[in-house]
């Protein structure tokens, strides 16, 4: 076990090819660094695990990890040492920490936060990046209308329960489709969505269409795959389509064998005007003080709920990962790396 003083980093031992496994990662263990003039300590209290570090993976673009560099991430931390006039010992801050238990920052792009407004955790979850996007993309991309219908896949993510609630809060007709029965329950039980589909169920496309008997205006993207191909035939005139996600296709390493679907899908672009747009949460960061105030005011008055999927210890990070790109997790995907007992279990 480590001592308080060790910094445990999870790093890319190797490229996955398809799924990534466990041992495509490595723990390291070495001395806690040290902060510089103008520097801070920062000891990581929550990590985010998110899908699209599937992509970190691969070789070949502007954000990938290295082999032996630490994995990519965003993390709720404690200014536990501080030679920057802008950061306070105690202070709590959300920013880029990577899969470790301490970090060294400038104090450039961390925000900090506020425990008596919202527990720190939501900084990485429902009041941060994927909040930002849900918000952003459905109100800026997606443009949701009173009586439309909206169907959004990973529904039960911390993204797609975020899209459907404020949809339901702009009057719309939200369709959730999810892993398993117990994400549907949860959707429209606990969530208020008008229906729930599971998508493993061989019927999809002929559920979703009695789902949706006036089409669908709105269909917020976090999957591709089958689900895509359920919603396809039903989207309307003038339909946008905000693509925040493939997750279905994270894992591939070519391309599908045919048909080539290309021309089908331009011809519906062009025929039912369709708006087809990719969308990251930096894209709506002017948004950012709108969206923390807006949907702070919806969780204090209960008209949003969020879940959180809690795995404790940064060495179990791996394998939360490797199970969140196969739909394993039931909410926002943290790890505790320290804090409540693992003070000394960095």
């Amino acid at each position: 076990m480590a001592d308080a003083t060790t910094n445990r980093q999870i790093v890319l031992a190797s490229r996955p090819s398809g799924e990534p496994r466990p041992e495509n990662f490595g723990i390291v263990e070495g001395p806690m660094p040290l902060a510089r003039n103008g520097e801070a300590l920062l000891k990581t209290r929550w990590l985010s695990l998110d899908p699209y570090m599937r992509d970190d993976m691969n070789a070949g673009h502007a954000y990938s990890v290295e082999i032996g560099e630490v994995m990519y991430a965003k993390g709720v931390s404690d200014v536990v040492q501080s030679n920057n006039l802008a950061l306070t010992v105690g202070d709590v801050v959300v920013g880029e920490t990577g899969w470790q238990s301490f970090s060294v920052t400038d104090g450039v792009n961390l925000r900090k936060l506020d425990a008596e407004l919202a527990p720190v955790s939501t900084a990485l979850g429902v009041l941060g990046m994927p909040g930002l996007t849900a918000y952003g993309g459905l109100l800026t991309v997606g443009q949701p209308k009173p009586g439309e219908t909206l169907v959004v896949a990973a529904a039960a993510g911390p993204v797609g329960s975020l899209v459907g609630q404020i949809a339901k809060l702009r009057g719309c007709r939200v369709v959730g489709i999810a892993g398993g029965p117990e994400k549907c329950r949860y959707l429209e039980e606990e969530l208020g969505f008008d229906m729930a589909l599971d998508h493993r169920t061989a019927d999809l496309p002929k559920r979703l269409a009695a789902a949706c008997p006036n089409g669908v205006d709105i269909y917020f993207e976090n999957v591709g795959g089958h689900v895509w191909k359920a919603v396809f035939p039903l989207l309307n005139m003038f339909a946008r389509v905000p693509v925040c996600g493939l997750i279905a296709h994270y894992n591939d390493v070519e391309l599908p064998p045919g048909p080539d679907h290309v021309p089908e899908l331009l011809l519906a672009v062009l025929d039912r005007r369709l708006t087809v747009r990719g969308l990251m949460a930096g894209d709506f960061e002017p948004q950012a003080d709108e969206f923390r105030r807006v949907v702070a005011g919806w969780l204090r008055s209960g008209q949003i709920k969020y879940k959180e999927d809690v795995v404790t210890g940064l060495e179990n990070a791996p394998e939360a990962f490797v199970g969140l790109l196969k739909g394993n997790n039931f909410g926002k995907l943290l790890v505790r790396v320290s804090g409540d007992g693992l003070e000394n279990s960095n």
